[in-house]
């Protein structure tokens, strides 16, 4: 089949169980610095094409690379949390390659002398216990991005946008250690979190901060070497990365199964269409050309800095789950929700501080405040209803101040307009009322526009009760105390 000629999945028929998938990943994560890796550029998004470039990006002659600090510190911090040798000596090289998006000819990176080697990230058990894959980080070396080629731009032309030449980039490698799609998403979601929990980056691929470039083949089952692999790239999100595993898995065992070889080659993942197309032999190490960088010295780290930057790591996504369960004893389900992502994690903490209710905490969180932040798109990070304010609220209900129904009415109106719960409860006429008189008088209003309720319950069709305290909680509008107004019917029902 020639080049740019698609593959669609496998034929009806063919089987891939005679096959076992093999998978390892190449994950490129752009720093979070202001700028750039080897100059002042702004590494700002979405700016005006070519607007953050100066000599050094556009590798105008006699322009010199300067070594970002900030884009040291990150990536080190990155490689200790994956666990890595993070080495005292590493050498810049360049890659040698001519593509039009990519001024010098050439990309500074590392290559036999990377930053950091021999690290594993172990995924956490599934709520169903399920457990996750442990996975070899083979290395984590320093990179700067190439510029970007725009096809759409112009008809008939190519655009190049230099923005994010020189951008910083650290590559983590993975060990073939995956064997089904599933796995290497489970994988990519915890290295994602785990990157957002280092606030190391933006972890954004519809921003072209988090690529991931999928290397797989397969082999037959009980076989211990490796098959010929295959590059898959064009994957923009981790669900089109294991639809790509997948299709690509399958077209090897199809081929296989007829008797083909495996060629090593690159191959585009069309997510429209769900179907593979191969773009170029897969380059080998050595037709990159790679030397070392003669205008960087040696990136030299002493153990003093490698430790004061090990003793500064934040709390990792496993130990935080670790903590909850044992201080605020939670459901493994319950973890693993709030603890998706540092934010979360640090507004369910502070509201269960606030109200002094773990579990309550808890279930507002997971509940009122995702489904309105699933609703509104909006982050934990700018949301209305701060801890402090969702821990008022929760006292409101333990005090007996306001019903459960009341309560989300009054979190609904802070989340859209900010305030303090117990004003809004006082203004709405939501404050929970337990004097008998008032509740008698709802019951008796409610009984007489739903006669024939009332005289099935009364006749004693006890499963009607919690309709009609429904009814009741509509009509007072959530501030009839239900416990009060389940006891009064009861009395009614038995008088």
């Amino acid at each position: 089949m020639s080049a740019g000629t698609a593959h669609p999945p496998a034929a009806p028929g063919s089987s891939t169980t005679a096959y076992e998938m093999v998978v390892g990943l190449e994950v490129h994560v752009q720093l979070k610095t202001k700028t750039k890796a080897f100059c002042l550029c702004s590494t700002e998004f979405g700016a005006p094409p070519n607007e953050h470039t100066c000599p050094v990006c556009l590798a105008l002659p006699g322009s010199l690379p300067v070594l970002n600090e900030r884009v040291v510190e990150l990536a080190v911090r990155t490689a200790l949390a994956l666990g890595c040798t993070v080495h005292p000596v590493s050498i810049f090289a360049r890659k040698n390659y001519f593509y039009p998006d990519l001024p010098k000819g050439y990309q500074i990176s590392q290559y036999d002398r990377p930053l950091a080697t021999g690290g594993r990230l172990t995924v956490a058990a599934a709520p169903d216990g399920a457990a996750g894959p442990s996975v070899g980080i083979t290395r984590v070396h320093l990179e700067e991005d190439a510029g970007k080629s725009i096809h759409d731009r112009y008809p008939g032309a190519t655009a190049i946008d230099l923005n994010r030449a020189g951008v910083p980039l650290i590559e983590i490698v993975s060990e073939p250690d995956m064997r089904s799609s599933a796995q290497a998403g489970a994988y990519l979601r915890a290295l994602k979190q785990l990157l957002e929990y280092l606030d190391v980056s933006d972890v954004s691929m519809e921003e072209g901060s988090l690529r991931v470039d999928a290397n797989v083949s397969a082999r037959p089952r009980g076989a211990t070497a490796l098959g010929t692999k295959t590059e898959v790239k064009n994957l923009n999100s981790f669900t089109g990365v294991e639809r790509a595993l997948d299709a690509e898995f399958a077209r090897q065992c199809t081929v296989l199964a007829a008797g083909g070889t495996i060629q090593q080659q690159t191959m585009l993942w069309d997510g429209h269409r769900g179907e593979v197309r191969p773009a170029r032999s897969k380059e080998a190490s050595h037709d990159y050309r790679y030397f070392p960088e003669p205008d960087l010295p040696p990136l030299v780290l002493t153990a003093a800095r490698i430790d004061g930057i090990r003793q500064a790591l934040p709390e990792l996504p496993a130990a935080r789950r670790e903590r909850f369960a044992r201080e605020y004893q939670l459901s493994a389900y319950d973890i693993d929700v709030l603890t998706a992502g540092p934010r979360l994690a640090g507004y369910f903490e502070a509201v269960a501080k606030a109200a002094g209710d773990a579990k309550a905490a808890a279930n507002w969180v997971m509940g009122e405040v995702l489904k309105t932040l699933n609703v509104s798109g909006g982050d934990i990070a700018s949301f209305r209803v701060g801890p402090d304010a969702l821990g008022e609220l929760i006292g409101l209900v333990h005090a007996g101040t306001l019903s459960s129904s009341g309560a989300k009415t009054v979190f609904g109106i802070m989340a859209e307009h900010g305030g303090k719960a117990a004003g809004i409860a006082a203004r709405e006429g939501l404050v929970q009322v337990g004097d008998d008189g008032a509740l008698r008088a709802w019951i008796d209003e409610v009984l007489a526009e739903h006669p024939a309720e009332a005289q099935r319950y009364l006749g004693g069709e006890k499963k009607l009760q919690g309709v009609l305290v429904g009814f009741v909680m509509k009509k007072s509008k959530g501030s009839a105390d239900p416990r009060k107004v389940n006891q009064l019917l009861a009395e009614r029902a038995t008088g």
